[in-house]
């Protein structure tokens, strides 16, 4: 089987030249939704197990809304999934930087230049000629007999309360940063700043019963939730026609306020206050230990035990950064192949458990190997005719290091026609750097530069996006970009689709035609252009929830790669011809042959139910690729 080229100049495997495709068919497979996580709704995808699968093969599924987690190939079923999932690309070559997207790239030089400091720790200036109102940096405990003779002035107590204000600020702002990075907070909009007041003795008074204890109070999630609104003044209708209310709502102010409490654990433990969202405002209480002490005492406790930073005897601190300030950082992307790296997996644990509140138990190296590093594609090395790039074909991790440390990995497979983005895990304490936004931008650029040496290599795939989930949207915000029609598998310009979308979560996109001649809304769609396809799909069922984001991850991220053994059922998504599934190419041990050279080995019995899951694989996979892949018995 000799190899061919494709129109766009991309070749395409036949042959051993690149290795062979061996698939196994999981059949359907259904979980509850991982991304509305609505009772009762479910997420319908096709899976495949591959033994092995060729670049050329995995590209012309991915152009027929297939993804990957680990060696498990998935496709949703659109039509049945609650959250019906677009593949969703971009032409590098024409890419146009958002505002927002040129603010990151801005921050990040600032940084590596040494002018921009990321506020991480406050740290003590030791005296070591002093013992009062002093502590080590390594965090001694003061005596409250000293620690009142250090706070008796009344300019020292106003100076030491607008430290611990702007302490606990800086620690919200953290938070809100680390939620917007991992794609809990939706759209490219600019986020306010955390402000933490304290509360008067007067108005803990008037409070519910046990507000005595209560010191301090922040309403952002109010700001977050009405900064969200004004950005997309159609989630407001997407809510009255879904009949949520506002406390029901991912975004409300309430359940916001309740997240970011929870992420702030950490204080919590550090501080010896107790932090608790109630009615969406974050509030501050003072332990049970230390409610009988003096106020004073309770500001100092927080500043000393959470390592933020201590008063000296002249009442002053040092806010430290990961360098000195004006001292140049160097920046390193490295390419590598997949494989398992200890420091990468701690950073990922890291991640996991601080930025998407994971159990540490949960993440394990052998689910982190499964989903992240396992991969079936079969590595194309570079060549010198221009039709593979300098570090090949694949599947790869692309570390972001600075001055040597591992602050991000990007998951990503390199084809003939495109980078896909798989998954990316930063480090928490670089949340302010946006690296999520950053990774996209440069790995666009990427695709930009291997253009010239690589002609065939056009597009950036961000995974899936799913226009009902808000969390999602962000990477509509990479412009122009394109989404798949899951019935006809052609490209149509997203600023096309999004009208169509905002009507119903599963049209098919290719019937865009229809609206060119339109100059309304997306209210004046004709009903006839939303349609929805109804196809027979097969019932075989496993839990998954996948999810990339990516940045994403989604995620685009996958964010599971949970497997159970599937159901048999009947599948026909396409029709074909008891004659097409003759050229199937069947897996048996080493040997490879067309089913129609292994149609009388079979009997009536097992030919019949052979042949229902050959109609059901090639109605997924397309006669094409049925014929070009292995199907494993």
């Amino acid at each position: 089987m000799a190899g061919t080229m494709r129109s766009d100049g991309s070749s395409s495997s036949r042959g051993n030249s690149r290795g062979e495709s061996v698939v196994v068919d999981c059949g359907r497979r259904k979980s509850s939704c991982g991304y509305c996580r609505s009772p009762g709704r479910t997420s319908v995808s096709h899976g495949l197990w591959a033994h092995s699968m060729t670049v050329d093969d995995y590209q012309d599924l991915l152009d027929m809304g297939w993804r990957r987690s680990g060696s498990f190939l998935y496709k949703p079923e659109m039509e049945r999934t609650c959250c019906p999932s677009y593949t969703i690309r971009q032409r590098a070559a024409d890419f146009i930087h958002s505002k927002e997207q040129l603010r990151v790239s801005r921050r990040m030089q600032r940084f590596l230049d040494g002018t921009l400091d990321i506020k991480k720790t406050v740290e003590l200036i030791e005296d070591p000629n002093t013992s009062k109102g002093t502590c080590s940096s390594a965090g001694n405990e003061v005596s409250s007999s000293s620690t009142k003779e250090s706070l008796s002035s009344n300019y020292t107590k106003k100076n030491e309360a607008g430290q611990i204000l702007n302490y606990l600020s800086d620690q919200i702002d953290n938070v809100v940063h680390m939620c917007k990075e991992s794609g809990k907070y939706p759209y490219d909009i600019l986020l306010p700043k955390a402000s933490v007041k304290k509360v008067s003795q007067a108005k803990r008074k008037l409070l519910v019963e046990g507000s005595e204890d209560l010191l301090y109070s922040s309403n952002i999630a109010f700001q977050i939730a009405a900064a969200i609104r004004r950005a997309q003044s159609c989630d407001n209708r997407e809510l009255r026609l879904s009949g949520h209310s506002a406390e029901e709502n991912e975004l409300s102010p309430k359940v916001i306020a309740e997240k970011l409490s929870s992420s702030l654990c950490q204080l919590a433990e550090t501080s010896g206050l107790l932090i608790k969202a109630c009615n969406g405002h974050i509030n501050f209480y003072s332990s049970s230990e230390q409610s009988l002490l003096d106020e004073s005492v309770q500001v100092h406790t927080v500043l000393n035990e959470s390592a933020a930073g201590c008063v000296s005897k002249k009442g002053c601190l040092k806010k430290s950064s990961e360098q000195p300030q004006g001292k140049k950082r160097r920046l390193e992307i490295r390419m590598k192949r997949s494989s398992f790296d200890p420091e990468e997996f701690a950073l990922y644990r890291q991640y996991q458990t601080k930025v998407h509140n994971d159990s540490p138990d949960r993440v394990t190296e052998s689910s982190y190997r499964r989903f992240l590093v396992d991969t079936p594609l079969v590595f194309v090395p570079p060549t010198g005719d221009g039709t593979v790039p300098h570090c090949g074909f694949g599947s790869f991790h692309q570390q972001y290091v600075i001055d040597g440390r591992l602050v991000a990995v990007g998951v990503i497979d390199i084809l003939p026609r495109c980078l896909s983005s798989k998954y990316l895990f930063w480090d928490p304490d670089f949340a302010l750097l946006s690296l999520g936004k950053y990774s996209a931008l440069q790995e666009i650029g990427w695709v930009r530069e291997n253009k010239v040496h690589c002609p065939s290599l056009q597009y950036y795939y961000l995974g899936y996006y799913i226009h009902s989930c808000s969390k999602m949207r962000y990477k509509a915000a990479y412009h122009p970009s394109e989404l798949l029609c899951p019935l006809r598998y052609q490209w149509i310009p997203y600023d096309i689709a999004r009208p169509l979308l905002d009507r119903k979560p599963y049209v098919v996109l290719s019937d865009f035609a229809i609206l060119q001649n339109e100059e309304s809304s997306p209210s004046h769609v004709p009903e006839n252009v939303v349609e929805v396809q109804h196809e027979d799909i097969c019932q075989d069922s496993n839990d998954l929830c996948m999810d990339e984001d990516e940045e994403t991850n989604d995620p685009e991220s996958e964010s599971s790669d949970d497997e159970s053994g599937p159901e048999s059922g009947n599948l026909v998504s396409i029709e074909i011809d008891d004659g097409e599934i003759s050229d199937i190419l069947i897996g048996l041990e080493r040997s490879r042959l067309r089913y129609k050279d292994l149609r009388r080995a079979f009997g009536p019995t097992e030919r019949s139910y052979l042949e229902s899951r050959l109609h059901r694989y090639m109605g997924v996979v397309g006669a094409e690729l049925s014929k070009r892949m292995v199907y494993s018995l």
